[in-house]
């Protein structure tokens, strides 16, 4: 069972992320290590995503107005293909019309198989770059 509770270990979260974005900065030319992961989340809401009380994934959200962004959406490889990463978009979606926000904003690595997930969950790509497509989804 797929549950979700606030995030008490960062660095521990931070370093789930690296080790999952490692390929990543290393093919774009990121210089991140899990303390700049974060440094850079110590501001965001960060929420753990557990399997049977084990972490095996993280979310980060941002609030701004009207709109929700999420900064980072981390699932451990062992759990990866296995309707977790859906199952935390609905979570996503939930906190986002909470918090007021009418509209849900993320980047993905052009390369990410991420990808595939958020466009067959409504997802519209807004505008890319080399690196990323900035998506958005209407709430």
């Amino acid at each position: 069972m797929v549950t979700f509770e606030s995030t008490v270990d960062l660095l521990k979260s931070a370093e789930m992320t690296y080790a999952n974005m490692r390929s990543y900065y290393q093919y774009y030319g990121v210089d991140w290590q899990a303390d700049t992961i974060k440094q850079k989340i110590a501001s965001l809401k960060n929420i753990d995503i557990l399997s049977d009380g084990r972490i095996i994934g993280a979310i980060r959200l941002e609030s701004s107005d009207d709109c929700c962004y999420l900064r980072d959406l981390q699932v451990i490889d062992s759990y990866q293909n296995k309707g977790v990463g859906g199952l935390a978009l609905n979570e996503v979606k939930r906190l986002a019309i909470g918090s007021g926000a009418n509209i849900l904003r993320l980047k993905v690595f052009k390369m990410s198989p991420a990808y595939h997930l958020y466009k067959r969950l409504n997802f519209l790509i807004e505008q890319e770059d080399d690196k990323f497509y900035h998506m958005a989804c209407h709430l």
